[in-house]
């Protein structure tokens, strides 16, 4: 019984010890805790404030450099497309806003937009394959032959390029004679939609990536079939641009830009920009239409495989003095 209230005794004395040692501890630190809290907080406030203030310059020198570039749009990119037709594709999950600005750069750069094809979810959609697969048989020309490889989406972007597209300038602003028949079957399936005058054929093609990076366990295939459209239209035509914004680095698998670069044989021949949604990246668009009449290809804008912001610019030819004859 001793032993017990002993041991009892023992425990409560050591609880007792330590709750006064905390009561006595907490009051005599209380002040300097207190003091280091308050400084703290100061110290946060003061480097949160000093971000902020950071942030407000960046933005407003970003402003302003858009605002330069905006205005100087016209004379930057003047006579860069002149005597071209561009066709627009817009991809499902694409910016209208910046659709009108590309396009009112590219006329700005004398060229003229022959009209727009708007890609449907429905043709983006693994589960329509045989859909596509079908009009394409009953539609292509008997001379139109296809790689073992090719994908339903590769086949149906022939088949529409050789359509909308024309790499010889002598026959841009014509129809094709096969044209309304394969364009109407399209729109009849819900597969695309038109605007202005797609069928007087083009030959540039920008194509508009969607906004946000396409999700889900068919992200990748839908990116991929958008790759296989664009390098279809650059196959036909004088050359192609995908043009859109910089992907975050979650969602790449589903982005278009990202899978272009990626594809080693698709970047050698079609141009990316990422920075469509920006003033700039506007008028790199007009210049790599440019580079692509040349017969180069670049990657550009500030992602993931960008060789630089911009393609070379072409350097104006000097001015021929004539001497006078001894």
């Amino acid at each position: 019984m001793i032993d017990f209230r002993y041991h009892l005794v023992s425990i409560v004395a050591i609880f007792l010890a330590l709750a006064v040692g905390i009561v006595l501890g907490t009051t005599l630190l209380q002040d300097p805790a207190i003091d280091l809290a308050k400084r703290t907080s100061d110290e946060l406030t003061n480097t949160n404030n000093g971000l902020r203030a950071d942030l407000d310059v960046v933005r407003g020198r970003e402003a302003g450099n858009d605002a330069f570039i905006t205005a100087q749009t016209p004379e930057m990119v003047a006579s860069a497309l002149v005597g071209q037709r561009v066709l627009l594709i817009e991809s499902p999950g694409s910016s209208t806003a910046v659709r009108e600005a590309a396009q009112q750069a590219i006329v700005q750069a004398g060229a003229e937009i022959s009209g727009r094809l708007t890609l449907t979810e429905k043709f983006l959609d693994p589960a329509g394959k045989g859909v596509l697969d079908g009009l394409v048989n009953q539609l292509k020309p008997a001379n139109m032959v296809f790689p073992a490889t090719a994908t339903s989406w590769d086949r149906a972007a022939s088949l529409l390029a050789a359509s909308l597209m024309t790499n010889d300038p002598a026959q841009a602003n014509t129809p094709n004679a096969a044209t309304g028949e394969v364009l109407g079957a399209f729109e009849t399936g819900g597969l695309v939609s038109t605007d202005g005058e797609p069928a007087k054929r083009a030959t540039l093609a920008v194509m508009l990536a969607p906004e946000k990076p396409y999700e889900g366990e068919t992200a990748e295939v839908q990116a991929d079939a958008l790759v296989s459209v664009a390098e279809g239209f650059d196959a036909t035509s004088k050359g192609t641009v995908l043009a859109g914004a910089v992907a975050p680095a979650a969602t790449a698998t589903g982005d278009a830009i990202s899978a272009a670069r990626d594809d080693s044989e698709v970047s050698r021949r079609v141009s990316t920009v990422d920075t469509a949604d920006m003033p700039a990246g506007r008028v790199v668009i007009v210049y790599a239409l440019r580079e692509q009449l040349a017969g180069h290809a670049g990657q550009y804008g500030i992602g993931k495989g960008a060789s630089g912001m911009l393609p070379p610019v072409p350097s104006a030819s000097p001015t021929p003095t004539t001497q006078s004859g001894s």
